[in-house]
């Protein structure tokens, strides 16, 4: 049986979404003004989900058919609790690291900052929405609406068993009515909704999951001059908007503001058109295109494949080097190391799960032709469930 080979491009492009929204959770470093968000309407975090609908695409999109819809649906839930608990955990890291910088050097302040203030005033009510994620910090709200996008999934991917586009449109159908009529999981205590609503970010996600299903299974995306010049045009559009800046001027001739408006929380229009741009010309341009085809053991490449470990130290790390430079004057050196460290952490965290699954899978196999060498003739021919079975009693 042939083994699919992993395309590396998909990891090095997830790798620096994630090196960049640390980056950016370091507000104020000399840094974040050549992150991407700084070039046009849309940031790492709507690279980060497009591309997490691609890898879903492997992960659950090709296989949810017949029997295996249903394994396929508890994996994807499965796989939202792993990101309830991640996102518990980096919001009560958080809590703490500002608490303890509060307290050390007497900086009351901080807990105040990023939305900490509710906890600490109406704190009953703000550990319930903690954990039902209706109270979410600052800089910590990508993990509770990535969760809730998966657990949407399995009704769109049943929708996909009939045809990808009605899966695609009904998709877009919520973003538009959630955009339309201010739709999303409410805040509590807080009034509002979610800072990035996971009703409207489903799209991109769906989006970026049903392209490489199409691919997958033997499609190809349209490539030609108009549709790379349309791009290319609405990149440099929305370039000189940020640069210029031509924020004053008022577009909406009158439609809502999801059509015309940059809402990162109604992930509007401008917006997700701007990553899908950039994401069609990567895909239509080779030589663009190839600059992510990396071997497996760049670090790139190697950080991609552990997102989300990575995501959450990262997470953490960025926490604790906001409220460290709120209380401590670091000047220009001093944020570019706590940058470098970060970063260079990160990859070390890549590079330490890659070593332990190498240990263990070494180890395993190690195992397996130990028992294969001391097998009787009789064990051998049993069936491999058998075996298993054996192993286990």
């Amino acid at each position: 049986m042939t083994q699919t080979v992993r395309d590396t491009r998909i990891d090095v492009i997830r790798a620096i979404a994630l090196v960049t929204i640390f980056v950016n959770h370091v507000p104020g470093n000399p840094f974040e003004q050549f992150t991407t968000k700084n070039f046009g309407f849309s940031d790492a975090a709507e690279a980060f989900v497009l591309i997490s609908g691609v890898s879903a695409a492997f992960a659950y999109g090709l296989k949810f058919h017949g029997a295996g819809a249903l394994a396929t649906t508890l994996k994807v839930w499965r796989r939202a609790g792993v990101l309830y608990i991640a996102q518990l955990g980096t919001t009560m890291a958080t809590l703490a690291l500002f608490s303890f910088f509060a307290l050390q050097f007497a900086a009351p302040d901080l807990l105040g900052k990023i939305n900490i203030g509710p906890v600490m005033a109406m704190t009953p009510e703000a550990l319930i929405g903690i954990v039902t994620f209706g109270h979410q910090l600052g800089y910590n709200n990508i993990l509770s609406m990535y969760a809730v996008v998966l657990l949407l999934l399995p009704a769109l991917l049943l929708i996909s068993r009939y045809s990808l586009s009605a899966m695609v449109g009904v998709s877009g159908a919520i973003w538009l009515a959630a955009g339309l009529w201010r739709i999303g999981p409410p805040n509590f205590p807080n009034n509002g909704v979610w800072f990035l609503n996971p009703l409207s970010w489903q799209f991109l996600f769906v989006i970026g999951l049903a392209v490489m299903v199409h691919v997958r299974r033997g499609g190809s995306l349209p490539v030609n001059r108009w549709l790379v010049g349309a791009a290319g045009f609405y990149l440099a559009l929305s370039l000189a908007w940020v640069k210029v800046p031509l924020w004053g001027i008022d577009v909406s001739m009158g439609l809502p503001s999801v059509l015309t408006g940059f809402d990162k929380t109604y992930l509007s229009l401008p917006r997700l058109a701007h990553v899908l741009s950039l994401a069609y010309l990567i895909v239509a341009l080779p030589a663009v295109s190839n600059l992510a085809r990396l071997s497996a053991s760049n670090p790139l490449a190697v950080m991609g494949r552990h997102a989300l470990p990575v995501f959450v130290v990262g997470t953490i790390l960025s926490m604790a080097a906001q409220a460290f430079r709120m209380t401590h004057e670091i000047g220009f050196f001093g944020d570019i190391t706590i940058v470098v460290t970060g970063v260079i952490a990160q990859f070390a965290l890549a590079y330490y799960i890659e070593w332990y699954r190498g240990i263990v899978r070494r180890a395993n196999e190690a195992s397996a032709r130990a028992g294969a060498a001391t097998a009787t003739p009789a064990q051998r021919r049993l069936p491999p469930r058998i075996k298993q079975e054996a192993k286990s009693v």
